[in-house]
Protein backbone atom coordinates (compact mmCIF):
# COMPACT_ATOMS: atom_id res chain seq x y z
CA UNK A 1 0.00 0.00 0.00
CA UNK A 2 2.60 2.27 1.26
CA UNK A 3 4.70 1.68 -2.33
CA UNK A 4 1.23 2.74 -4.02
CA UNK A 5 0.91 5.63 -2.52
CA UNK A 6 4.54 6.93 -3.70
CA UNK A 7 3.83 5.92 -7.01
CA UNK A 8 0.31 7.96 -7.10
CA UNK A 9 2.25 10.52 -5.48
CA UNK A 10 5.03 10.72 -8.21
CA UNK A 11 2.47 10.21 -10.82
CA UNK A 12 0.42 13.71 -9.53
CA UNK A 13 3.99 15.44 -9.52
CA UNK A 14 5.12 14.22 -12.87
CA UNK A 15 1.51 15.59 -14.38
CA UNK A 16 2.32 19.07 -12.26
CA UNK A 17 5.79 19.38 -14.72
CA UNK A 18 4.28 18.42 -17.95
CA UNK A 19 3.15 20.17 -20.64
CA UNK A 20 0.16 18.24 -21.48
CA UNK A 21 -1.70 20.37 -23.97
CA UNK A 22 1.70 20.47 -26.11
CA UNK A 23 2.43 16.72 -26.40
CA UNK A 24 -0.30 15.88 -28.90
CA UNK A 25 0.40 11.93 -27.96
CA UNK A 26 0.77 11.77 -24.35
CA UNK A 27 -1.68 9.76 -22.50
CA UNK A 28 -1.84 10.36 -18.57
CA UNK A 29 -3.60 7.98 -16.58
CA UNK A 30 -4.42 8.31 -12.79
CA UNK A 31 -6.16 6.01 -10.95
CA UNK A 32 -7.60 7.45 -7.42
CA UNK A 33 -10.92 8.60 -5.38
CA UNK A 34 -12.94 11.14 -6.91
CA UNK A 35 -15.24 13.05 -4.88
CA UNK A 36 -18.18 15.51 -6.36
CA UNK A 37 -18.83 19.31 -5.34
CA UNK A 38 -22.66 21.36 -5.46
CA UNK A 39 -24.83 23.30 -4.51
CA UNK A 40 -22.47 24.93 -2.00
CA UNK A 41 -20.40 26.34 -4.64
CA UNK A 42 -22.99 26.38 -7.50
CA UNK A 43 -23.07 30.32 -9.10
CA UNK A 44 -19.54 30.98 -7.72
CA UNK A 45 -16.81 31.70 -9.55
CA UNK A 46 -14.13 28.37 -10.52
CA UNK A 47 -10.55 29.05 -9.67
CA UNK A 48 -10.92 29.51 -13.62
CA UNK A 49 -12.68 32.54 -13.72
CA UNK A 50 -15.74 30.46 -15.07
CA UNK A 51 -19.16 30.31 -12.85
CA UNK A 52 -19.65 26.77 -11.21
CA UNK A 53 -22.27 25.09 -12.68
CA UNK A 54 -23.05 21.94 -11.05
CA UNK A 55 -25.31 20.52 -13.95
CA UNK A 56 -22.19 21.19 -16.15
CA UNK A 57 -19.87 18.49 -17.08
CA UNK A 58 -16.51 19.97 -15.37
CA UNK A 59 -14.40 19.07 -12.75
CA UNK A 60 -11.60 20.51 -10.30
CA UNK A 61 -7.47 19.25 -10.35
CA UNK A 62 -4.88 20.36 -8.57
CA UNK A 63 -2.76 20.74 -11.70
CA UNK A 64 -3.70 20.01 -14.87
CA UNK A 65 -4.16 22.83 -17.59
CA UNK A 66 -7.57 24.24 -17.77
CA UNK A 67 -9.70 23.35 -20.24
CA UNK A 68 -8.13 19.65 -20.03
CA UNK A 69 -10.66 17.12 -21.69
CA UNK A 70 -10.61 13.79 -19.56
CA UNK A 71 -12.44 10.55 -19.75
CA UNK A 72 -13.24 9.52 -15.71
CA UNK A 73 -14.55 6.04 -15.31
CA UNK A 74 -15.68 4.57 -11.86
CA UNK A 75 -13.61 1.00 -12.04
CA UNK A 76 -15.91 -0.74 -9.57
CA UNK A 77 -18.74 -0.55 -12.54
CA UNK A 78 -17.30 0.94 -15.51
CA UNK A 79 -19.69 3.92 -15.88
CA UNK A 80 -17.29 6.66 -17.84
CA UNK A 81 -18.31 10.36 -18.07
CA UNK A 82 -16.17 13.39 -20.62
CA UNK A 83 -15.34 16.31 -18.11
CA UNK A 84 -13.36 19.44 -18.32
CA UNK A 85 -11.20 21.20 -15.86
CA UNK A 86 -12.15 24.86 -14.50
CA UNK A 87 -11.24 24.34 -11.20
CA UNK A 88 -8.95 23.83 -8.55
CA UNK A 89 -8.92 20.83 -6.37
CA UNK A 90 -9.85 18.84 -4.67
CA UNK A 91 -8.67 19.78 -1.05
CA UNK A 92 -9.31 16.23 0.88
CA UNK A 93 -6.86 13.84 1.05
CA UNK A 94 -6.31 11.10 -0.72
CA UNK A 95 -8.60 12.31 -3.99
CA UNK A 96 -7.45 12.69 -7.11
CA UNK A 97 -10.54 14.59 -8.55
CA UNK A 98 -13.72 16.50 -7.79
CA UNK A 99 -16.23 16.63 -10.09
CA UNK A 100 -19.26 17.95 -10.58
CA UNK A 101 -22.62 16.72 -9.38
CA UNK A 102 -24.21 16.09 -12.95
CA UNK A 103 -20.89 14.44 -13.63
CA UNK A 104 -20.43 12.77 -10.78
CA UNK A 105 -24.33 11.21 -11.12
CA UNK A 106 -23.19 9.96 -14.85
CA UNK A 107 -21.02 6.96 -12.40
CA UNK A 108 -22.30 6.95 -9.04
CA UNK A 109 -25.20 7.75 -6.68
CA UNK A 110 -24.61 10.92 -5.13
CA UNK A 111 -25.60 9.76 -1.70
CA UNK A 112 -21.80 7.62 -1.88
CA UNK A 113 -19.97 10.44 -1.64
CA UNK A 114 -17.07 9.07 -4.25
CA UNK A 115 -15.94 6.39 -6.31
CA UNK A 116 -12.42 4.62 -7.35
CA UNK A 117 -11.67 6.28 -10.62
CA UNK A 118 -9.57 5.77 -13.54
CA UNK A 119 -9.01 9.35 -15.07
CA UNK A 120 -7.84 9.40 -18.80
CA UNK A 121 -6.37 12.61 -20.36
CA UNK A 122 -8.08 13.51 -23.53
CA UNK A 123 -6.71 16.60 -25.18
Amino acid sequence: MKKMVVFMAFLIIFAGCSNLQNKENSKLELNGKATWYGKKFHGKKTASGETYDMFKMTAAHKTLDFGTKLKVTNIKNGKSVEVYINDRGPFMENVIIDLSYSAFKEIETPEKGFAYVKIEVLK
